[in-house]
């Protein structure tokens, strides 16, 4: 059985909330790596799309809130899954 990759995150409120690592999508067009995260208590049909941005080594993820760029991800996913 594959490990779950589990990371952890605060709220608005310095909550800590737990997400599941879904899947890593890397998009050549756009040269960009994504992260398909779910809230590990939360419902299994959310699921929240990632950009990794990184600067100087270090991994900075920024929410996906371009609805186009989102679509090019979700595609991508459907494309692995099926």
């Amino acid at each position: 059985m594959e490990e779950k990759e589990i990371m952890s995150f605060k709220d608005e409120e310095g909550n800590k909330v737990d997400f599941e690592a879904i899947a890593r999508i890397y998009l050549e067009e756009k040269e960009s790596e994504y992260l398909i995260l779910s809230e590990v208590n939360g419902n299994e049909d959310d699921a929240f799309i990632f950009r990794v941005d990184r600067f100087e080594d270090k991994e900075e993820l920024n929410l996906v809130e371009d609805k186009d760029e989102f679509e090019a991800v979700k595609k991508e996913y459907k494309k692995l899954l099926y």
